[in-house]
């Protein structure tokens, strides 16, 4: 009985000992909250005006009920009556004097900005500047001797390191969630802020989380939240941050001159997964140029179509979305080292970048990531080509003996791609094309299952298409 209950009192200290030593194990994140939490504030946005469908990102809460009973129950085409709608987000002190950083879909379009801090003060905030493209915003309230937050540096980012947010998910003020950092560098692609290269973490945001503080152990900010991946609304594991140095850039040109500028190299690029072999590349990575913008940087170094762009400045393009964001942080008047393979060979090009326009969504020109095709080859590849007249090719803006234009898909290959009749074909498998009979002599040899590598031009945009011969032919 005794030899039990020693052995029973030896059992228990080494379970204590070992909850101890995990309890010490895990990160204390009082301190951080203490210290910061007073320096997050909730925003709410108010909009008076027509009612609009709420954007992406976990911020925005507007009421979509008008909406869906004016589109399935109503007339359609039917003005919809002014209305107050109220968008709910946080947010963040960066400087005692009053400066607040936010997500611009928390703030897009407000009549009138309040911001409540964490002791129940209200402040109307105005909006100094914002730039959508980056997804920031920055405010700035009346106060002084404001609780302010500290600066991190998000270049330093790791994998599985300890991460910790603090916001207003559904109006909940000063809400803390954690988790690890999943992945940094990670791109959503060219339809959802290509310019961004995002900080990924399972920290559990939610709506109303959208411009609160992505903290690290230090307690020092290294991102702005900004959106979710979600198929309910909720969370479900996959949040992403803006990373803070990306942010404080974006400040600093709206105080300077009230606006954001960004690089543009010119070139308009797309995955190079499914033309390995036709490039007899290595692997998959790089970006594949399938437009040139004349007149840009880009043209002037002498980039072609067709080249392969492996690395920016030095940094390694693992996939064709790594490249706008570099890119777009790039000075403008600025020249760049762009690492490229043409032909097999390696060579660096001397780019100088050029400044994105302001005044329209030119996501394209700035080396935007182009999605995936597929496509191409003659009777084989399921479609017929035919030549250009002299005043088809001015209407098109083409050179002359430059194309032909696809007459008819017939099924197969072209059909999968998604060519259509009235397609124009620059390049097979890296030869101009300029007639019928260039065409054909381009695709002999193209066999079943072979994959042929078309440069296709249709209305303004041009891309590589890949089109499969199929292999029971």
């Amino acid at each position: 009985m005794g030899l039990w209950h020693a052995r029973a009192l030896v059992g228990g200290a080494l379970v204590v000992a070992t909850a101890v030593a995990q309890a010490q194990a895990l990160p204390d994140f009082t301190g951080i909250v203490e210290k910061n939490a007073p320096a997050v504030v909730h925003v709410e946005a108010k909009t008076t005006g027509a009612a609009k469908k709420a954007r992406g990102g976990p911020g925005g809460q507007q009421d979509d009920q008008e909406e869906l009973l004016r589109r399935f129950f109503g007339m359609p085409g039917a003005p919809m009556q002014p209305r107050e709608s109220t968008s709910l987000g946080s947010g963040f002190i960066i400087s005692p004097d009053g400066y607040v950083l936010t997500n611009d879909h928390v703030v897009d379009d407000a009549d009138e900005v309040k911001i409540r801090l964490q002791d129940r003060r209200t402040f109307t905030a105005k909006v100094v500047g914002k730039d959508p493209q980056y997804d920031i915003a920055l405010l700035k309230i009346d106060g002084s001797a404001l609780p302010a937050v500290t600066i991190g540096d998000s270049r330093t980012v790791k994998r599985g390191q300890w991460a910790l947010a603090i916001g207003s998910p559904f109006g909940l003020d000063a809400t803390v969630t954690h988790g690890i950092v999943s992945a940094v560098g990670r791109n959503l692609g060219s339809g959802d802020q290509p310019y961004t290269s995002f900080i990924q973490t399972d920290v559990p945001i939610n709506r109303g989380n959208s411009g609160g503080p992505l903290f690290n152990l230090q307690g020092q900010v290294i991102g702005v939240n900004s959106q979710i991946y979600s198929t309910s609304g909720g969370y479900q594991g996959l949040s992403f941050s803006i990373p803070i140095d990306v942010a404080m850039n974006v400040v600093q040109q709206i105080k300077e001159k009230g606006f954001v500028s960004r690089g543009m190299l010119g070139v308009t690029v797309q995955p190079v997964d499914q033309f390995v072999k036709n490039l007899d590349l290595p692997d998959a990575n790089g970006a594949l140029v399938a437009q040139v913008t004349p007149g840009s940087g880009a043209d002037k170094a002498g980039l072609k179509q067709g080249d392969v762009i492996l690395a920016f400045n030095g940094t390694p393009i693992t996939q064709s979305a790594d490249l706008p964001p570099l890119v777009g942080i790039t000075r403008p008047g600025s020249v760049a080292k762009v690492d490229i393979l043409r032909d097999h060979k390696k060579q660096t090009v001397d780019v100088k970048v050029g400044e994105l326009p302001r005044d329209k969504n030119a996501l394209a020109t700035a080396a935007g990531a182009g999605d995936d095709a597929g496509g191409g080859s003659a009777a084989a590849l399921g479609l017929a080509v035919q030549d250009i007249d002299a005043q088809a090719r001015t209407e098109l803006g083409l050179k002359a003996g430059e194309g032909v234009v696809v007459s008819r898909i017939t099924g197969g290959g072209a059909a999968s791609a998604g060519l259509q009749a009235g397609d124009v074909i620059l390049m097979v498998n890296q030869k101009r094309v300029g007639s019928a009979g260039a065409f054909r002599d381009a695709v002999k040899g193209i066999k079943p299952g072979d994959t042929a590598m078309l440069l296709v031009r249709r209305e303004d945009s041009t891309r590589f298409v890949g089109v499969t011969v199929p292999g029971d032919r």
